[in-house]
């Protein structure tokens, strides 16, 4: 079947306010990492005035988030409709599924291993003392709980399909568009050459969210600034202290995930995970600003696409890994649950322990999508340890907003990191064109 129309690349970068060439201080990131450090200086000397700057950064993630559900049908009708393989498509499929529930198994033990050798929760409550709640906590805390009911595995296989052909579009659900959009793609195909017209069609619309796109991310450092200083006036620096240890020791793990494990990954593929940093560094800013990884997903879409990667490669992997390859939420699952236990004084034999981890390769699989996701899923897997109070999931509330730049930081890494390996051994992309791309002064990448 023709491959419909190639989408016609923006005269700016993506990710650049100014063509591409111009100097550093020109470019988007560079411009974020000012919006970030004046919602910092704003939230600590003017916490009062910051708080009110919120509906900067949620603004901005408004925007962003509109265009996503769009984007990913158009991206992943056009590769898959253009390449006329089922029998591909199926087989990508099953190795994307098997790696990313290797990678993100691996990542929930390292956290529980990690969390046991740093004991951050030990002492939290003096030994022999019963946990005291409030009834402001027992409120937060059965509040997740409550929510996290609707964690069911059938119900979540169930939401996979929508209510209409349309509903994906507008809720902005990634694996139902993902499922209608794989739908419509096998359809066209099907229909031969009648569908090549719907095909061109499709393609001129991807052209034109794109172009939308570009103009809507040069409102990133706004929405950094205030998502910013909005965390920083609302909770404060000094608050953190308590909880330091905690988030201290989960940055140090996700880190160390990202450069040993993803690093490694990207070694026996063929490329090195630290230019691969640097190529995405202004998805990785603009992911830091506004604590959300879905704001970088289009930009990551067209820049693995210029890596090489296939259309339908990356239109199928990135958004399953956005509910199947969370590697951040999940280092951060088993952290944070065995950090309740030691901070209530609940011991956890290593049966226990493992109980928790097989729960968390469910429960972590229904982290997309949902509300306070975080808290929903760690709320639905400290359910397989009676024993944990769950109202102590408040005690994270003060610190969630910093951990969650880091989640949404590893689970973009991850899942980038992962569009690239299934290209590479689906033989899309060699080892020398991807590393001279990689290597490429910015201005000289196609």
């Amino acid at each position: 079947m023709p491959g419909g129309c190639a989408r016609t690349r923006p005269i700016t970068d993506l990710h650049t306010m100014h063509p591409r060439g111009s100097a550093w201080y020109g470019r988007l990131y560079a411009h974020v990492l000012v919006g970030v450090a004046l919602g910092i200086v704003i939230g600590y000397c003017w916490p009062d005035s910051a708080r009110s700057l919120k509906p900067l950064g949620d603004g901005f993630i408004k925007l962003v988030k509109m265009m996503i559900a769009p984007i990913v049908f158009c991206t992943v009708v056009q590769g898959v409709a253009a390449q006329n393989d089922a029998r591909k498509l199926g087989r990508l499929g099953a190795k994307t599924l098997i790696y990313f529930e290797l990678v993100s198994t691996l990542a929930l033990a390292i956290g529980l291993l990690v969390v046991n050798v740093l004991q951050p929760g030990a002492g939290f409550t003096p030994p022999g003392a019963p946990f005291q709640v409030t009834p402001s906590t027992l409120d937060a805390g059965h509040g997740y709980v409550t929510q996290a009911h609707a964690l069911s595995v059938p119900e979540f296989l169930l939401n996979i399909i929508p209510t209409s052909l349309l509903t994906p579009l507008a809720s902005g659900e990634l694996l139902q568009v993902l499922f209608v959009a794989l739908i419509t793609a096998l359809a066209l195909s099907m229909l031969g050459p009648r569908g090549a017209p719907v095909l061109h069609a499709i393609g001129t619309a991807s052209a034109l969210l794109f172009q939308i796109m570009n103009l809507l991310v040069r409102l990133a450092p706004i929405g950094a600034c205030g998502a910013m200083a909005y965390t920083v006036g609302s909770y404060g620096l000094a608050a953190l202290n308590q909880l330091l240890a905690l988030m201290a020791g989960f940055y140090l793990t996700a880190a160390l995930f990202v450069l040993l494990v993803l690093g490694a990954i990207a070694r026996l593929a063929g490329f090195s995970i630290l230019r691969f940093l640097r190529y995405i560094k202004t998805d990785l800013v603009l992911v830091l600003g506004t604590s959300s990884s879905e704001t970088a997903l289009p930009g990551m879409i067209e820049k693995l696409e210029r890596l090489g990667c296939a259309r339908a490669s990356v239109g199928l992997v990135l958004p399953l890994g956005y509910s199947f390859n969370l590697d951040g939420t999940n280092i951060y699952m088993t952290m944070a649950a065995v950090f309740l236990a030691q901070a209530t004084n609940t011991p956890l034999d290593l049966g226990q322990q493992l109980r928790l981890l097989l729960v968390a390769m469910l429960t972590s699989k229904g982290a997309s999508g949902v509300t306070g996701a975080g808290f929903v899923t760690l709320a639905a897997t400290l359910q397989a340890v009676p024993g944990i109070p769950l109202e102590g999931l408040a005690l994270l509330l003060g610190i969630d907003r910093f951990m969650s730049e880091c989640r949404a930081l590893t689970n973009v890494i991850g899942n980038g990191v992962a569009a690239v390996v299934m290209s590479r051994w689906e033989g899309e992309l060699s080892a020398a064109a991807l590393n001279a791309r990689l290597r490429a002064p910015a201005a000289a990448r196609p």
